[in-house]
């Protein structure tokens, strides 16, 4: 950005979201209620969607301003300082490519793809000098799909990573540091892309594996019946998008597969101390995990 635009406050850029679903919908929200509702805001949110139900709905509930269906999404970007890419991370990469030229000079544009091992391979050559490339990561969101389903709700208190790559200029970091903070995220974590997909592969992709495999291992469909909330709690997001985390779970696959192998080894430790009533080393385990839950910790309430 040049000198005067860095000068300029959250509530008078002008975002643009590509893919207006859950996730691109609850950014427009967020951006709507938390930073464009201030006294004297003069920012916009425009959006670009395939498919054209949600953009009317986006625009006649007052979230957006104008609305660009995919063939006129160039118009869109000639316009946007700051845009949200909300698309499969191959998808992404792709909207790059296809329309390098079309972004305004100066503009900070990001992502919110849960793979970056991709990104850090591809950007390089994907990218024009005055073009700042962000790689993001909100971690927050919900089981359903779709914009109807999007809440400016669900980045309170959760957290946002953002991979600072050798290029980025720093007063476009602060800016995103600034406007997901703004946005309702509470904590930002900083790191690079490897330790980002091996960590994500853990405390995301492996959930939503364990909850996938839970709810296949269910011989009666009907158990739910006696369900007292401890199934439900675990199998939340396992109503999950297929597509999109296939690619993830692929995308992700070396550093994922380890994980899931590391998992198989203590349920067969838990299974052999149950099979054997080792009651002894079953309470120390318990105690253990117990213990390492609690240092782990939450932001969250």
């Amino acid at each position: 950005m040049d000198g005067k635009t860095e000068r300029r406050r959250l509530q008078d850029l002008t975002y643009g979201i590509v893919g207006l679903g859950i996730m691109g919908g609850s950014i427009a929200k967020a951006i709507r209620e938390n930073i464009l509702s201030m006294s004297g805001a003069a920012g916009r949110v425009l959006a670009c969607n395939r498919s054209t139900a949600c953009l009317f709905q986006a625009k006649a509930e007052g979230v957006v301003d104008r609305t660009f269906t995919s063939d006129a999404v160039r118009c869109m970007l000639s316009d946007c300082d700051v845009v949200f890419i909300c698309l499969y991370p191959h998808a992404t990469l792709d909207f790059l490519a296809q329309n390098r030229d079309a972004f305004k000079s100066g503009a900070i544009v990001t992502d919110i793809s849960g793979v970056k091992g991709i990104f850090e391979e591809r950007l390089p050559s994907l990218l024009r000098q005055d073009v700042d490339f962000i790689i993001g990561h909100p971690m927050a969101g919900g089981e359903k799909e779709g914009y109807a389903a999007s809440s400016a709700k669900f980045f309170i208190q959760h957290n946002y990573i953002l991979l600072p790559q050798p290029f980025n200029r720093a007063e476009n970091l602060q800016l995103m540091r600034d406007l997901v903070t703004a946005m309702g995220f509470t904590r930002i974590t900083e790191t690079d892309c490897r330790t980002h997909d091996y960590k994500i592969g853990f405390t995301s992709q492996l959930c939503h594996v364990i909850a996938s495999a839970l709810v296949e291992s269910a011989e009666d469909e009907g158990i739910t019946a006696f369900g007292g909330g401890s199934f439900e709690d675990l199998t939340r997001i396992a109503m999950i998008n297929a597509p999109l985390w296939t690619e993830l779970f692929v995308s992700n696959r070396e550093k994922l597969v380890g994980h899931i192998d590391r998992f198989m080894a203590r349920m067969t430790e838990f299974r052999n101390l149950i099979d054997a009533s080792d009651t002894d080393g079953l309470k120390a385990l318990l105690e253990d995990t117990r213990e390492r839950r609690v240092r782990m910790g939450t932001i969250r309430s």
